[in-house]
């Protein structure tokens, strides 16, 4: 007797992805950037670079830089009255910026800077991690950043990325069984590494180069590399001086201070 299978396909009508991000418009603030003071905003991550070399460029001209950084609900509002720059710390982060900040368009954005994901270890490197293989141990304690599809973060995907790259399902499954915590955005991942007393985290390099108490970080190798990308785009009622300042930051000395933190053109 033969049996017969019918498979419904149900089209489900949903939220799109950037749901939070634009649910922080706010149609009634209306915008003052003009104000003499060049302000940019964006996630945790660039802005221990970005503010020294804010810190040059206003010895130099004598204007004012104000640079806010970290999770977006914290600063959003005041973003959409007087933001004149909005960085991102990967392409889908700024893309989902753009659906909040409608002062903002995608052919306003450029990207200026690289860096690559990196696995942070503990200071010292106890558990002797060398390479992505190493975190494929069992018992191994692992820390992703993850926007989970509510957090718009630049950590988002790249964990899979990483894992997926060589093809290898079994590579993403075995990585999947020690993450022991899925962290929307890279000081929540911190604070849970450390309470965690995990042994890895992926992430960017800026976080232990900033932290090297904590943290060492350890590179993928080539094949397993992935790149995200420093991006910012400038308000049309801008600041007239946040376009001198954005030239700025790609200049031969900004480059130089970015370096530092793993930021390279």
């Amino acid at each position: 007797m033969r049996i017969a299978v019918l498979i419904v396909l149900t089209t489900v009508l949903a939220m799109p992805a950037s749901a939070q991000d634009t649910a922080l418009h706010d149609p009634s603030i209306s915008r003052d950037a003009q104000d003499g003071v060049i302000r940019l905003y964006g996630a945790g991550g660039p802005h221990t670079a970005s503010r020294k070399v804010a810190d040059v460029w206003t010895k130099e001209t004598g204007r004012k830089v104000e640079i806010t950084a970290g999770p977006e609900k914290t600063w959003s509002k005041k973003a959409q009255g007087d933001a004149d720059v909005i960085w991102g710390t990967s392409e889908q982060a700024m893309t989902a910026f753009l659906e909040t900040y409608k002062g903002f368009s995608s052919d306003q954005v450029e990207p200026i800077y690289l860096r690559p994901a990196v696995i942070a270890v503990k200071a010292g490197n106890p558990k002797g991690i060398m390479k992505f293989e190493d975190l494929l141990a069992e018992g191994t304690k692992i820390v992703v950043t993850e926007g989970a599809g509510v957090a718009n973060t630049s950590g988002t995907g790249v964990w899979e990325d990483i894992a997926g790259r060589l093809g290898r399902l079994e590579d993403v499954a075995a990585f999947r069984s020690n993450i022991v915590a899925f962290e929307q955005g890279s000081g929540a991942s911190l604070k849970a590494f450390k309470a965690l007393d995990a042994d890895a985290w992926i992430t960017w390099p800026n976080w232990p180069l900033s932290n090297p108490d904590t943290l060492e970080a350890v590179p993928l190798s080539s094949d397993r590399a992935i790149w995200r990308d420093l991006s910012v785009a400038l308000a049309p009622d801008a600041d007239p001086e946040a376009k001198a300042f954005l030239d700025y930051l790609i200049s031969d000395e900004a480059q130089k201070i970015m370096s530092r933190e793993g930021w390279v053109r």
